[in-house]
């Protein structure tokens, strides 16, 4: 049975963000993430996490200048003093979380950048991997679908992850973005289970719960997970229709949800 976690960056927000790891929990979610919780104390986010008896199974390294539209420092030519300090900040904050995942951001790019970008991003995972190895964590990259983004296809993730060959460096596969950028979910996981490290469900089209009201069989996908096996966790990062509570009916079979909640798979 699917593992899931709750994306408190995306759900649960009719509530402060501290306040969210309990909500999660009281309906039934066993784990929970957020993108960037640098804003927060890590001390104060990890007693809330173990007040919440949750799971925190992923988080973001930090991603530069969100504001000015940076989403990420992997993969940016002359940035790399920057992004090896972030992740030792990420690497401070998951220790002190006990987070054992961290994805780290490829950035976004110019097409005239890309064969430096390349270089630098082999170069600054394998650095990245290196490093999270010593606390037992491990560095997960993502395609996502964004203009500019530089890592954006699931097959080049994988090549990726093979070329470098790193065991504390593993994939994050958020089905939203694959099956907007390449479609053939199911193939694709058949063929790369063993460099898995982490999956986020949402819809498609929009980023909405992963119900039957979207064009991908979730059905299929999460008994495909439990057929080979995946022992990790299901992020849940999409943002509720019309609130989280109302959203959960498509988590009702897996236990999770309010007593009236109606499923909609």
């Amino acid at each position: 049975m699917p593992r899931f976690s709750a994306n408190v960056s995306l759900l649960f927000t009719e509530v402060p963000f501290l306040d969210r790891f309990a909500a999660a929990a009281e309906v039934g979610f066993r784990g929970v993430e957020y993108q960037f919780p640098y804003h927060v104390d890590s001390n104060e986010v990890a007693d809330r996490i173990a007040m919440a008896g949750v799971t925190l199974t992923v988080m973001n390294a930090p991603p530069g200048d969100y504001a000015a539209g940076e989403r990420g420092l992997a993969a940016l030519p002359n940035r790399e003093k920057e992004f090896r300090d972030s992740i030792e900040v990420a690497l401070e904050y998951a220790d002190m979380t006990e987070c054992t995942r961290l994805h780290v951001m490829a950035g976004c790019i110019t097409e005239d950048q890309r064969e430096a970008a390349l270089d630098t991003y082999i170069e600054n995972l394998a650095w990245a991997a290196g490093m999270a190895q010593k606390q037992g964590i491990t560095v997960l990259i993502e395609p996502i679908s964004m203009p500019g983004y530089f890592l954006s296809q699931p097959d080049d993730a994988a090549d990726m992850i093979r070329h470098i060959e790193h065991k504390h460096l593993a994939l994050l596969y958020d089905l939203h973005h694959a099956q907007r950028m390449s479609g053939n979910l199911g193939e694709f996981l058949e063929n790369n289970f063993d460099i898995i490290g982490h999956v986020q469900v949402a819809g498609v089209p929009g980023r909405h719960e992963p119900d039957k009201l979207g064009e991908i069989n979730w059905h299929f996908i999460f008994d495909l997970l439990d057929a080979h096996g995946y022992d990790g966790w299901v992020g849940a990062e999409y943002n509720p229709r019309a609130g989280t509570l109302a959203g959960l009916g498509w988590a009702k079979d897996w236990g999770i949800g309010v007593k009236d909640a109606k499923p909609t798979k």
